[in-house]
C-alpha cells in the first residue's frame, strides 16, 4: 500500500469534540494491524472548520473527513487507509449545493480563503520542530540576522504596510521604528495574546496549531528594535495554547533559535510566557503591561506610550499574535509580494472567528478589502435554516453592527471605522432576523461594563447608565428621551474615556442605533419587540385553529401557566407565563406563537 499520512485535528475546539480519543484509537487500530511503517499519525492545530470536527485528513489524497467518531476508525483503517476506498458517509455535504467534497480543495470553506498567516495550520504538528522547518521555518530570521541591519529591516515592514491586527490598526513598522530609536539601555517585545472577546479564537488557534511562527515574528522585532528579551501574555484559560508555546521555546533553544548567539550571531533573545487572569481589560497595552510587572492590570494615561517607556519603565513594542505571525511571511515572500495583497491602506489578510448564524461557522483568512457578503455566504455557506442576514457585529463588544444594505462594504480598517464598526481582533458575529438589536446592544455594553477597570470616570459610570436604560427599554419601560440620552452619553464615553475599552464601548450600541433605530422606537412606542426576543414585550398565545388539544404543552410547562382538557383547545396565562419557550419546541402543530 502507498504510504498514508493521516492528519487529526487536535486544536481545542476539535479536542473538545473527541479527537483525542480519534486519535487514540486510530493509533491503536494501526498498531494491531501493523500498519505502522505505513501510516504515519499527526497531531495538527486547528483545521479551521470547527463546525464539522472532529477533523481528518489522508495524504497524499488530501481525502477530507468530518465529524469522525471512535466507531468509524475500523472502518477508515481498512477501507480507506488499505484499500484507498472513500467512505461517502464521512464527506462533507455542502448545504446549499448538496454536493459531497472529497478533499478540503472542494470546499468553499477553504477554496476561497487566502492563508498566508494560517498556512501550517492543520497540516503540521505544532509539537514538532522538524515540520516548521521542513515550512522553511525559521529561515526569515535567518535571513534578517546574516543579511540586513535594523534600519533595513523596519524599512522593510514599513514597506509591506502591515498594520496592527489587534484592532487599533496602527502601522507597526513605525511602532518598531518608535522603540529602535527609544532611548534605554534595555528594551523588550511582548505579545499581546490575551484574547478576551467573546467568540474569538484566533490568536489561541495560531498558538495551538503554529507557535513557532510567531516565536520568530517576535524574534525578528526583537533584533530590529534591539531588545534581548519579549514576553508572551497569554490567557491562562488557554492551556493547550501555553503547553504548545511552551514546547514550542524549548525546542527552539534546543535547535538554537533561542537564547544567546543566535545562529551564530551576536544577537541574543530569551523568552517568557506570562499567564495572564482574564481581564478584558488586560487586552489594552498599558494595562497589559502592568499586569506583566505583576500589578492590578489598569490602564495609563498616554503619552508616554510605551514605545518610549513601557514593561518596566523601558522601550517596548507590544504587538499581538496575528501581526507577529505575518512577520516571517512578509521577509520570506518579500514586502512588495506582501503590500500586493489588500487594498491601498490595509494590506495583507486578516484572520476572522466566523461564529453566529451561519452554516460554516469556524475560523476563516481572507484577504483584506474582500466584501463581507463573500465572507457570509460563499466562506460562511449562508444563513442557518434558510434564514434571512440581518447583521452582522464585527470587532467584539466594541465593535459595531453593521446592516443587510452594506453585505457588499470591503472589510478594511477605513470602511469599517466609516460604517461606524471596527476591524477590532477579528470576531464576526452573524445575526439573522431573529435577533433583537436593543437585547444585543445590552448583552455587549453589558459585558464591557463588568469589564470596565473603573479607573476612569466616563466608562465606569457612562456605561452603567447606558445599560441602565438599555435595560429599561427592553423591559418596556422605556421613554421618548432615552434615544437621545443613549447617543450623548456614546458620544461623550468614546470622546473622553481613558483607554480603547471606554472609548469603544458605546460602538455596539451607537451602531444599532445608526441602522436599526426603529427597534428602539417599537420597543418604546409600541411596547413590542419585533424579533420576538425581549420576554417582557412578548406574549404567548395560542391559536385554537391549530391546536388540537394532546396537551403536551400544558404537561411541558414549567410555571403550570398552559391549561385545557385533552383533545380540546388550550389557553395560556399570561400572567403566569414566564415565556421560557418550552411550549413553542414541543408544540407539534405549531399552534403557539408570539403576540
Amino acid at each position: 500500500m502507498d504510504k498514508k499520512r493521516v492528519l487529526i485535528c487536535a486544536g481545542t475546539g476539535c479536542v473538545s469534540s473527541g479527537s483525542s480519543k480519534v486519535e487514540a484509537k486510530l493509533k491503536e487500530t494501526i498498531k494491531e494491524k501493523g500498519l505502522q511503517n505505513d501510516v504515519q499519525v499527526v497531531i495538527t492545530g486547528c483545521h479551521g472548520f470547527c463546525e464539522q470536527g472532529p477533523l481528518l485528513i489522508v495524504e497524499p489524497e488530501d481525502l477530507f473527513y468530518c465529524r469522525v467518531e471512535e466507531a468509524d476508525i475500523d472502518e477508515i483503517v481498512d477501507k480507506t487507509l488499505v484499500n484507498n476506498e472513500v467512505i461517502d458517509r464521512l464527506l462533507f455535504e455542502d448545504p446549499q449545493k448538496k454536493e459531497k467534497a472529497k478533499t478540503f480543495h472542494d470546499i468553499d470553506f477553504y477554496n476561497k480563503q487566502q492563508r498566508l498567516v494560517l498556512k501550517n495550520c492543520g497540516h503540521i504538528n505544532p509539537e514538532n520542530i522538524d515540520e516548521y522547518l521542513a515550512q522553511d521555518g525559521y529561515a526569515a530570521l535567518e535571513k534578517v540576522l546574516k543579511n540586513m541591519n535594523q534600519v533595513e529591516i523596519i524599512e522593510e515592514v514599513k514597506k509591506s504596510g502591515l498594520r496592527g491586527r489587534g484592532g487599533g490598526g496602527f502601522s507597526t513598522g513605525l511602532k518598531w521604528e518608535f522603540t529602535y530609536k527609544a532611548q534605554g539601555d534595555k528594551k523588550y517585545v511582548v505579545c499581546n495574546a490575551d484574547e478576551g472577546d467573546p467568540g474569538a479564537f484566533m490568536d489561541r488557534s495560531l498558538l495551538e496549531g503554529d507557535p513557532h511562527t510567531v516565536i520568530e515574528g517576535m524574534l525578528i522585532c526583537g533584533y530590529a528594535i534591539g531588545a534581548d528579551e519579549g514576553y508572551v501574555y497569554v490567557r491562562a484559560e488557554y492551556p493547550l495554547a501555553i503547553k504548545r508555546l511552551q514546547r514550542a521555546i524549548s525546542q527552539a533553544e534546543e535547535r538554537g533559535y533561542l537564547g544567546t548567539n543566535i545562529l551564530g550571531t551576536n544577537f541574543s533573545f530569551k523568552l517568557n510566557i506570562k499567564a495572564g487572569a482574564g481581564a478584558f481589560v488586560c487586552g489594552e497595552e498599558t494595562a497589559l503591561l502592568i499586569s506583566i510587572e505583576g500589578n492590578r492590570g489598569m490602564p495609563k494615561v498616554r503619552p508616554p506610550f510605551p514605545a518610549t517607556k513601557g514593561l518596566w519603565d523601558k522601550p517596548t513594542t507590544i504587538n499581538n499574535v496575528e501581526t507577529f505571525g505575518n512577520i516571517p511571511v512578509i521577509f520570506r515572500r518579500g514586502a512588495e509580494w506582501f503590500a500586493g495583497i489588500g487594498t491601498e491602506k490595509s494590506k495583507g489578510t486578516k484572520v476572522f472567528a466566523l461564529t453566529g448564524k451561519v452554516n460554516n461557522t469556524g475560523l476563516v483568512e481572507v484577504p483584506m478589502g474582500i466584501s463581507i457578503r463573500k465572507i457570509i455566504f460563499d466562506i460562511g455557506g449562508g444563513i442557518k435554516d434558510n434564514g434571512q442576514f440581518k447583521a452582522v457585529q464585527i470587532g467584539g463588544p466594541s465593535g459595531g453592527c453593521i446592516p443587510s444594505e452594506l453585505l457588499d462594504l470591503p472589510v478594511d480598517y477605513d470602511s469599517l471605522t466609516q460604517a461606524g464598526a471596527m476591524m477590532g481582533s477579528g470576531g464576526l458575529v452573524i445575526m439573522d432576523e431573529k435577533t433583537c438589536m436593543v437585547d444585543l446592544a445590552r448583552f455587549f455594553l453589558n459585558f464591557t461594563q463588568k469589564e470596565s477597570c473603573g479607573k476612569c470616570t466616563p466608562c465606569r459610570e457612562g456605561t452603567k447608565r447606558m445599560l441602565e436604560i438599555l435595560i429599561r427599554i427592553t423591559e418596556g419601560a422605556g421613554s421618548l428621551e432615552d434615544i437621545e440620552i443613549l447617543k450623548k452619553l456614546g458620544k461623550n464615553i468614546k470622546k473622553t474615556s481613558l483607554c480603547g475599552l471606554g472609548q469603544t464601548a458605546p460602538n455596539p450600541v451607537l451602531s444599532t442605533l445608526r441602522y436599526f433605530e426603529d427597534e428602539y422606537w417599537a420597543h418604546i412606542n409600541e411596547k413590542k419587540c419585533p424579533a420576538g426576543v425581549c420576554k417582557e414585550l412578548v406574549t404567548y398565545r395560542i391559536n385554537p385553529d391549530l391546536c388540537n388539544g394532546c396537551t403536551l404543552c400544558a404537561r411541558s410547562c414549567p410555571v403550570n401557566a398552559i391549561t385545557g382538557e385533552k383533545k380540546e383547545v388550550h389557553f395560556i396565562d399570561p400572567d403566569k407565563c414566564t415565556r421560557c419557550g418550552v411550549c413553542i419546541t414541543r408544540c407539534k402543530k405549531g399552534a403557539i406563537y408570539l403576540a
